[in-house]
């Protein structure tokens, strides 16, 4: 059974065949709006994912004197995927950094409070415009309506990420209220 990070990968190639160059590129965005790894943790999961005979590789030109590797999920590896996307997710910890400030902001003083939430908000504000320029790029792409696309299920999720990024900027809206408030 592949890892998540092994699913994300078979997930990445079943939309297209990759190099591991490429799957550790596509890693940082679309999935790093969701889900992160390092590029030195991509190659020793191909690995693993080719030895399981979950996907495999051709030889390419590469652009030193080598040639590189193109993956491609095997029907084993899809299975796989299949089998994952729809399996009972277990309760995922909670680890959220921002979060844990906030929760202790009301030990500084209150403009130092709202320059913390400015600066949250400033980057939920630029995750939302990344999202944003995705969504428009799918726009007027009839795939992205068809649930047996990957652009569909690119375009649901970034629409979760606009939805959840709205919400967060209104909560930061919120507390910046709130600490400005007159006392």
């Amino acid at each position: 059974m592949p890892s998540d990070l092994g699913h994300a990968l078979l997930g990445l190639l079943a939309r297209r065949p990759s190099t591991g160059y490429e799957l550790a590129r596509r890693m940082q965005r679309p999935v790093g709006f969701f889900w992160t790894a390092g590029h030195s943790q991509v190659y020793p999961e191909l690995a693993r994912l080719e030895d399981d005979g979950l996907v495999e590789h051709d030889e390419v030109p590469g652009r030193g004197p080598l040639p590189t590797k193109r993956y491609r999920p095997t029907a084993a590896g899809l299975d796989a995927l299949r089998t994952w996307v729809v399996a009972d997710l277990a309760p995922q910890p909670v680890r959220d950094l921002e979060v844990l400030r906030l929760w202790s902001l009301w030990v500084v003083e209150p403009e130092a409070a709202a320059g913390l939430v400015e600066r949250v908000r400033a980057g939920h504000a630029e995750r939302l415009a990344a999202y944003e320029a995705d969504l428009a790029s799918l726009a007027g792409d009839p795939a992205a309506l068809e649930p047996d696309s990957p652009a569909f299920a690119s375009r649901l999720t970034l629409e979760g990420g606009r939805l959840t990024r709205r919400a967060a900027l209104e909560w930061c809206d919120l507390m910046l209220a709130e600490l400005r408030r007159p006392r």
